[in-house]
Parts: structure tokens; sequence; C-alpha cells
């Protein structure tokens, strides 16, 4: 992927335990809350959305920090390859 265009977000959950932030340089205003029960599902499906057309990456973290899955984005406008590792706590 090219590292020039490339989209970052990440998703962390909140201090106060209600939801997740997506958090970026790309959003309007650095980041978004979800508070849904499937919130992280929701806010990959936002991320992957906004980065149509660049290739982005999309990490997902616990509640201690720890990375806990990566999604990577092949942007372009035929169709889009999407990967996506999960790592487990040992």
């Amino acid at each position: 992927m090219s590292t020039l265009a490339m989209h970052r977000y990440e998703i962390r959950l909140r201090e106060d335990r209600h939801g997740v932030d997506l958090i970026s340089e790309i959003l309007p205003f650095g980041w978004l809350w979800y508070g849904e029960p499937n919130a992280v599902s929701n806010a990959t499906s936002y991320a992957k959305l906004c980065s149509c057309s660049h290739d982005a990456v999309i990490r997902v973290y616990d509640e201690a920090g720890n990375l806990i899955e990566t999604h990577e984005e092949g942007g372009d406008s035929t169709g889009r390859a999407m990967s996506m590792s999960k790592r487990r706590r040992s």
C-alpha cells in the first residue's frame, strides 16, 4: 500500500466505557462516537466507506490499549481488496 495517500483510523474504547471512538485526521472533527451494541462493526464500516478511493488501515484496540484487529483496505474505483488480521491475547 502507498503511504502517501493512506487513511489511518483507530477504534478505541471510550474512557467512560459507553461505546467506542473512531479517530482519524481524515474525519472533520477528528473523531466520531459510536455507542450502540455493534459499535466496533459500525465504526469499521464507516471508516471503509470514507476511504473508498484511498488505501486505508483501520486498527482496533482493546480497553488496555492493545492492538486486537487490523483491517487494510486497498482503494480503487473498481473494487476493493480487504484483509483483516486478528491478534489474540495469550
